[in-house]
């Protein structure tokens, strides 16, 4: 399984970093989420309060802790100093200039079903989506096949619909979700990319729980690009993570060789002490955002599974 950080220790190499949370099993208490509702910016706490459901702002939460722990961790900046925006599609970016020490530093998180998930690289540009292996909230699977027909070209369905039970067919199902999102999220473009685009070629057909695999290619506009290579985990026997790392023109021959020979991260599970053992709150405390917390609904009763869905 993902290693935990009682095994390894969470502080990264400026190689690469791969973090999951499970924020599904936390329930944090009133002074728990008082104090990480103190730890992120002032317009990321309200857009976390503006979530329905406490699944949903516990993880919005998680990749808020997740990016900052990253940033005061790895570039050594202080807590309490790093700001953070996104761009017009919605992607956290980091506004304090590192460009002098790394130019090509760059992050993104996911976060479905028990995890949020962070990647990150120093040269590479990168994206990471994690997707949960559930059944549709209404209808049968087959009927949830033909809604999503267009995502997938003729190939990527021959493999899923070849992959045995139907169980097995959802399984296959996410884990190419899972890829065609992490390569969207590298590149930044967001929903309205034509999945088609991109296909894959998924290999092997079974992937062990905590192993890491890179043997997957893509396809784009109908043509091999090998600009692009992809990590793929099961965090457990339902949890998949796909990681894209890509490299520009400039340095395509350096990167090529490195991407070919570099050892893949294993995924560390952090605990909610690890996740703000950097953490230095921003603004004094407000009580209303454990009110707004705790009158939230857990989840949704019955939902159809929504894989329509970009976390940067």
């Amino acid at each position: 399984p993902a290693v935990t950080c009682s095994a390894r220790s969470c502080r990264p190499t400026m190689a690469s970093v791969r973090w999951a949370f499970r924020c599904g099993a936390w329930s944090p208490g009133r002074a728990e989420w008082l104090l990480v509702a103190r730890c992120v910016q002032p317009e990321e706490k309200a857009r976390i309060g503006q979530f329905v459901f406490v699944r949903d702002a516990k993880a919005a939460m998680a990749g808020r802790l997740l990016i900052r722990k990253l940033i005061a961790d790895t570039l050594q900046i202080p807590w309490n100093e790093i700001v953070l925006q996104r761009t017009s599609k919605g992607k956290p970016f980091l506004v304090n200039d590192i460009s002098k020490t790394y130019p090509n530093f760059n992050f993104n998180i996911s976060h479905q079903g028990e995890y949020a998930v962070l990647a990150a690289e120093v040269e590479f540009q990168v994206g990471v989506d994690i997707m949960k292996t559930e059944l549709p909230g209404s209808g049968s699977i087959q009927e949830f096949f033909r809604i999503m027909k267009r995502q997938f070209t003729d190939k990527e369905w021959e493999s899923i619909k070849c992959a045995g039970s139907e169980w097995t067919q959802l399984d296959m199902f996410y884990r190419y979700w899972a890829l065609k999102e992490s390569f969207i999220k590298a590149i930044g473009v967001g929903i309205g990319f034509n999945l088609q685009r991109i296909e894959f070629n998924a290999s092997p057909v079974q992937l062990e729980v905590g192993k890491i695999y890179k043997e997957t290619s893509m396809l784009l506009d109908g043509d091999e690009d090998e600009g692009w290579t992809f990590e793929e985990i099961m965090l457990d026997d339902c949890h998949h993570v796909a990681v894209a790392l890509g490299f520009t023109q400039q340095h395509s021959e350096l990167l090529s060789a490195e991407s070919t020979n570099r050892i893949p991260s294993e995924f560390i599970v952090l605990t909610f002490d690890d996740l703000v053992a950097s953490a230095v709150p921003l603004v004094p405390e407000d009580p209303t955002d454990w009110d707004s917390f705790n009158s939230k609904q857990e989840a949704p009763v019955r939902q159809r599974t929504n894989t329509n869905k970009t976390t940067f």
